[in-house]
């Protein structure tokens, strides 16, 4: 993940109203001065993603950030994401992001095909600020 990640915790637990939660991966950016949670999901992105994601969000901001700390951040990771459903969700403007992870790898073709995508995507974002 890069060097300024240092790992916090696997499964973070706390209870909420009686009910227990897990938090799959957290980490801290030294850089950002910031968590950073990531949220594995085996299937595709689904709208209530975001509503747990949120919830871990605030929580961390309330019980684990520490003065001079940035507000956390997350990934949610994914193994499909529908790009509309991301956009219509304004998950690419907030603290939560989304990404999607290879089960396995692609042709050749694909490949280039996505990154050609990601690179006009990206242009175009560049353009919009």
């Amino acid at each position: 993940m890069g060097s300024d990640f240092a790992f916090l915790a696997r499964q973070k637990h706390f209870i909420l109203d009686g009910k227990d939660y897990f938090m799959d991966l957290l980490f801290y950016h030294r850089a950002l001065r910031r968590l950073v949670l990531v949220e594995l999901k085996l299937g595709e992105f689904e709208p209530e993603h975001k509503g747990q994601v949120e919830l871990y969000l605030r929580w961390l901001k309330k019980h684990e950030m520490q003065d001079g700390e940035n507000d956390p951040i997350a990934l949610i990771l994914c193994a499909e994401k529908s790009q509309e459903t991301v956009e219509l969700m304004e998950l690419d403007q907030g603290s939560i992001h989304v990404a999607q992870y290879l089960t396995k790898m692609p042709p050749k073709h694909l490949l280039e095909e996505k990154l050609a995508i990601a690179i006009a995507n990206a242009k175009k974002q560049l353009e919009q600020r």
